[in-house]
């Protein structure tokens, strides 16, 4: 369940544009297929920056795969779609999907999902986008709770 803190914390964290560090760009390459690694490029510094925190706090829930990490790593990717700012973000968060951009801020999920299937991403890492594979799904889904 998403909290109020929770949502604060990560509104904070998106104000900064800085880049991930280039140890942190590599180490999350590392798990990425060529077409991944084209989606993960795609991503804001800030969902790059927060994807890879992501799969940190996932690597440490458990022992798990390259598909698995890829899950981890990509599991805001369909957010490119609506290209929205910090601030549209929070709209689209409070007030729903009013446009077509807050709608596809909304349903990054499936939209991510499809868009890691066109890039050529493993049965497995689907899987988990899915929702569908158990100790890494429930894993990653508290690694994204930060």
């Amino acid at each position: 369940m998403i909290t109020v803190f929770h949502l604060t914390k990560r509104f904070i964290g998106s104000l900064s544009p800085a880049a991930p560090s280039v140890a942190d760009e590599v180490w999350a390459e590392s798990f990425l297929s060529d077409g991944e690694i084209a989606l993960w490029r795609r991503l804001s510094n800030v969902d790059r920056r927060h994807a890879i925190t992501v799969a940190r706090h996932f690597e440490a829930l458990g022992s798990w795969t390259r598909d698995e990490m890829a899950a981890a790593l990509l599991h805001d990717i369909g957010k490119i779609a609506s290209q929205l700012s910090t601030f549209e973000r929070v709209g689209a968060t409070i007030l729903g999907g009013r446009t077509a951009r807050w709608r596809a801020y909304r349903d990054h999920e499936q939209i991510g999902l499809e868009l890691c299937r066109e890039a050529g991403s493993s049965p497995v890492t689907l899987a988990v986008l899915r929702g569908e594979s158990g100790d890494a799904t429930t894993a990653l889904r508290r690694a994204d709770r930060i």
